[in-house]
């Protein structure tokens, strides 16, 4: 397996020049305790410079690598002309903020070492970074040189003043220090040594590393001599080739089937109560006015009256899932939730279209008041069936018809597609041309509703009219979700509660009219 390993130190860099210095001390650790093989080390084909390991911002090439007794050192070039990040690393060196060489290298092996860290055996070399905090506290940059550039022979004559002011410099970072308290320095050396750590890449991925990730590295970096309590974190198991020491990986995408929703509350009236039910006055018959001649006398006649009650209905269910699931799943509650929303989702749906109204709510398909025009057929839409769509279209009063919407489920609206005016052969579908907006059908639009029927005996496939005005639905409870984790606590099961509470019904069925399937 392939393990990539990231040692760092401080670096400088300059434009149009050669980069030359120290990488690595083999007969030291770092300061995490990591150690290298200098007889197995090798170097890949071609080794990038690169400024803080970023792949991205490659500065340079290192075509000169050799081991020289303790020390691996390295001889490098810039890309100084038209690259802006090497012209940013030089500057950075000159300001001695970029000092240090870090080498990144893919080990084969890696064993546990005296100085609390790993030794790393067969070791080839992929990359050599210029950065900023070393892990490696031997790594430096040893010489910097330009290419003839006017810049450096600035510098060289600069030489003197500038030795001037490092002196000064170090001067006064010698009184500073003779100024820190012995616990300060301690907490100064803590901080270098946890920012060292952090300057090595870091893994990406979709989440954090588990803990039982965590405890594999160790168990990689130290066998047998890592610590009990991260030995309790990995999983043991074996095969009837070899045993094996892994952690289980639980993924954080969970697969779903699609699931389809009803488009019908978006079509209709909803409103909001905190009743039971909802009672609708409703007209059902006007006054009885009559021509009469001169002097004859006037009868009397009133309107007739009812009301439309639309009764709440509730629907509800419960979900077990084990305590292990919710602990090792970050999701999988979500989930849970997910799965009761489009479960209540489609059975709303298709109770709007075809319920009851007994337990659940009453659909539109399933009012009986609601008119309907025959096809001819007592299984098929008859031998015309674009002159059935006209025939349906103009029996909807105007006033509705003006609002109206065509209702069918894929299959219809397949067949519909091909249909013509039995006159001029033109087809009656109009595709849209505006994106969000629907397909049309006798000028208006058409909505695919997965619970309307096929096109089969006896069924109705086809509904037109004014949705809004035709139908009402009553919310008085959105889903609600309650997590139970003590009924069942002795099992290690918890159970998520689930319930939701809606009405509808068919209030002015002049408005619509579906097509049925039969001969009279």
């Amino acid at each position: 397996m392939e393990h990539s390993i990231v040692t760092k130190a401080n670096v400088s860099i300059s434009d149009a020049g050669e980069i030359e210095g120290v990488a690595w001390l083999f007969d030291q650790p770092d300061s995490v305790g990591d150690m290298i093989d200098a007889e197995s080390i090798r170097f890949a084909k071609s080794v990038p410079m690169v400024l803080e390991h970023d792949e991205g911002s490659v500065v340079g090439v290192w075509p000169h690598i050799n081991v020289e007794g303790v020390f691996l050192k390295a001889k490098g070039n810039l890309f100084v002309d038209g690259i802006a990040p090497a012209r940013k690393a030089r500057e950075e060196v000159k300001a001695k903020k970029v000092t240090g060489l870090s080498v990144k290298f893919r080990p084969e092996k890696a064993e546990p070492n005296e100085h609390g860290g790993r030794t790393f055996r067969g070791v080839t070399v992929t990359e050599i970074s210029l950065c900023r905090s070393p892990v490696h506290p031997g790594a430096r940059i040893t010489v910097v040189k330009a290419k003839g550039s006017d810049m450096d022979k600035n510098e060289q004559g600069a030489a003197p003043e500038i030795a001037a002011l490092e002196t000064k410099v170090s001067d006064l970072t010698e009184q500073v220090k003779s100024f820190k308290a012995p616990d300060l320095t301690k907490i100064e050396e803590r901080i270098a040594k946890m920012e060292q750590k952090a300057n090595r890449p870091e893994v990406k991925g979709d989440d954090q590393p588990s803990e039982e990730s965590k405890a594999f590295a160790t168990y990689l970096r130290m066998g047998d001599q890592m610590p009990d309590e991260e030995k309790k974190a990995l999983t043991v198991a074996d095969d009837s080739g070899a045993g094996y020491l892994a952690p289980r990986e639980m993924s954080g995408e969970f697969l779903r089937d699609l699931v389809e929703f009803s488009p019908i509350r978006a079509l209709a009236s909803v409103r909001t109560t905190s009743a039971p039910s909802v009672s609708y006055p409703k007209r059902t018959g006007i006054t009885n006015a009559k021509w009469k001649g001169e002097n004859q006398k006037q009868e009397a006649s009133e309107p007739s009256f009812g009301q439309v009650e639309i009764v709440v209905r509730e629907i509800n269910t419960y979900v077990d899932i084990s305590d292990q699931l919710l602990e090792d799943s970050a999701t999988a509650e979500a989930e849970v939730r997910l799965a009761l929303s489009e479960d209540f989702g489609k059975k709303e749906g298709l109770a709007f279209v075809k319920g009851t109204g007994v337990l659940d709510p009453e659909g539109l398909m399933s009012n009986a008041d609601v008119p309907y025009s025959f096809t001819g057929n007592a299984a098929t839409l008859g031998t015309n069936p674009a002159d059935l769509l006209i025939d349906v279209y103009y029996a909807v009063p105007a006033a509705y018809r003006a609002r109206g919407t065509w209702l069918m489920n894929g299959k219809t609206l397949a067949a519909a597609r091909k249909w013509k005016d039995g006159t001029t052969g033109v087809y009656l579908w109009q595709p849209s041309y505006q994106v969000g907006q629907p397909e049309m059908l006798l000028g208006r639009p058409v909505i695919e509703v997965p619970d309307m029927d096929d096109v089969g005996s006896a069924a109705e496939p086809i509904l037109f009219g004014d949705i809004a005005t035709a139908f009402r639905i009553i919310d008085r409870l959105n889903l609600a979700i309650k997590v139970n984790p003590y009924s069942r606590a002795d099992d290690g099961i918890t159970r998520i509660h689930a319930k939701r509470r809606v009405g509808s019904a068919v209030v002015q069925p002049a408005a619509i009219r579906k097509v049925r399937c039969a001969t009279s």
